[in-house]
């Protein structure tokens, strides 16, 4: 449980500095980021592996960055299930999933129990 809360909260902090970097990335308050983090973890858990094992053929010839492209679709789903967030386009989504990516991964390891 403790996990589960961290990651979250980790979720939820790389949500604002998402908003903070990107102009095309918006959210109308602090609800949205909490909503976005929440259904960014569920679409995570649910929606990605199933495009992952979809686009392996595709992943495999690109070796691996088509991975990028499926990182990018499932942050989109996310902001499009999110009311009160809003991101620009296919393109922001993709740079915003790679700095997600990397901000996840800093703050992850600065509050590493």
């Amino acid at each position: 449980m403790k996990r589960l809360l961290s990651l979250l909260v980790v979720n939820f902090m790389s949500f604002y500095i998402l908003d903070l970097l990107f102009s095309n990335i918006s959210f109308n308050n602090w609800q949205a980021i909490v909503a976005i983090g929440l259904i960014f973890a569920i679409v995570n858990a649910v929606i990605k592996p199933i495009l992952k094992v979809l686009s392996l053929p595709i992943t495999i010839l690109t070796l691996g960055l088509f991975s990028l492209v499926v990182n990018a679709i499932v942050l989109q789903i996310a902001f499009r299930l999110t009311s009160g967030a809003y991101i620009a386009g296919f393109g922001t989504a993709f740079w915003a999933s790679i700095v997600l990516a990397i901000v996840n991964s800093a703050i992850s390891n600065l509050v590493k129990d």
